[in-house]
């Protein structure tokens, strides 16, 4: 647990990304924090209480880049692993056989494949809602219930959830609310301060910001959870190593001016979606005439870098898909350049094909991770990518 009386947390938020939790008080006084490359530490004698002893289950370069996280969600606890899913499977390891789970139709194909495939066999349950209907979130709880997990936005189709109303559903249940923020991330949205228990990041996308590094974060602000996910880190195994830990408290001091350029690049590029005629439909929060626009205005400051499109000649995405000058044809998001993605094969294509019909990821649908490159340049690609 951080202190949240620190004068870490007195600083605003473009501060707190530069300087991190510790800053540069311990050791030698290094302005970028040391990379501690060791596996276990000197014991000082029989009895004695160190808070490091062994890097499977604590290292000062991942406990500087857990507290970082912990205070840009304004959480008291963070937790880092060796990737997204990696933070998803602690979440679902806090739940017992017979526990029951709402939880996103629209979800990432990797979520999904760990509940359906992995976490079923132990006598986990999962129930998929549109979590941005209320009365579907309400109408699926049951006795056995134990947790709501949602993204918000959705990875691909973009739904948005209000994430209060379901804290407070939440609560009214005695229920965990668990919310993936990979797309926003803590510089737009802050889900613990919406009424959230647990907020899930890949770090591997936004935080780290430059498609170099894998790694996950759960954040918390309740010293039972912290516990519980302290074991249950120390217990799998699955702690981020002190170089990726480095490697991500390197990338997060550029967050707010790449999350800012990742949102003024997408909004030009979904705007100029909007206009091509082999584009059918294009999903971006930030658009006016997105269904949940105006929820996204009350509980995020922004809309983030990522769309998903789609195209009415499914014979044009071979073409497409190819790239161009500085688009690239990769699996992944949140970095500096911009990708474009194919959920059906590659994101998503552990999803059954009538659940991916259900939802919308069809053949037709495309996913733009968007840059921070110019926007003439990325526009100037789709306009010759979309001819």
């Amino acid at each position: 647990m951080i202190d949240k009386n620190s004068k870490s947390f007195k600083r605003k938020f473009d501060s707190a990304v530069v300087h991190g939790y510790s800053s540069c008080e311990g050791g030698y006084g290094a302005v970028s924090f040391p990379i501690y490359q060791t596996s276990t530490y000197k014991n000082p004698g029989l009895g004695s209480d160190i808070e490091f002893s062994y890097s499977r289950c604590s290292n000062p370069t991942r406990a500087e880049v857990q507290n970082t996280v912990a205070l840009l969600e304004q959480g008291s606890a963070g937790f880092a692993f060796t990737s997204g899913l990696s933070a998803i499977l602690a979440c679902f390891s806090l739940l017992s056989a017979g526990d029951h789970v709402v939880i996103s139709d629209d979800i990432y194909g990797g979520a999904y494949r760990m509940a359906e495939e992995i976490f079923k066999r132990f006598n986990l349950s999962f129930t998929r809602v549109d979590e941005s209907n209320l009365s579907a979130v309400e109408n699926a709880i049951t006795e056995k219930t134990k947790m709501i997990y949602l993204e918000s936005p959705t990875n691909p189709m973009m739904k948005v959830a209000d994430i209060k109303a379901i804290a407070e559903i939440s609560k009214k249940h005695g229920l965990l609310l668990t919310v993936d923020n990979t797309f926003l991330s803590p510089y737009f949205q802050k889900p613990l301060t919406l009424g959230a228990d647990i907020v899930i990041h890949s770090g591997t996308k936004y935080l780290t910001g430059h498609n170099d590094t894998t790694a996950g974060f759960v954040i918390v602000d309740d010293e039972d959870l912290a516990k519980r996910l302290d074991l249950i880190v120390r217990t799998e195994g699955n702690g981020l190593s002190p170089f990726d830990s480095w490697l991500v408290l390197r990338g997060i001091q550029t967050l707010p001016l790449r999350m800012k350029k990742h949102e003024e690049n997408a909004l030009k590029v979904a705007k100029f979606l909007k206009t091509v005629p082999l584009v059918e439909e294009v999903y971006y929060v930030g658009l006016e005439d997105h269904p949940s626009f105006e929820i996204s205005k009350k509980q995020s400051t922004g809309f983030g870098g990522m769309l998903s499109f789609t195209v009415k000649d499914v014979s044009k995405v071979p073409q497409i898909l190819k790239g161009g000058d500085v688009i690239i044809f990769a699996e992944g998001l949140g970095g500096t350049a911009t990708l474009i993605t194919y959920p059906l094969t590659q994101t998503h294509a552990s999803i059954p094909k009538e659940v991916r019909d259900e939802i919308g990821i069809t053949d037709k649908l495309i996913r733009l991770s968007v840059g921070i490159e110019d926007a003439e340049d990325i526009i100037n690609d789709l306009k010759n990518m979309l001819k």
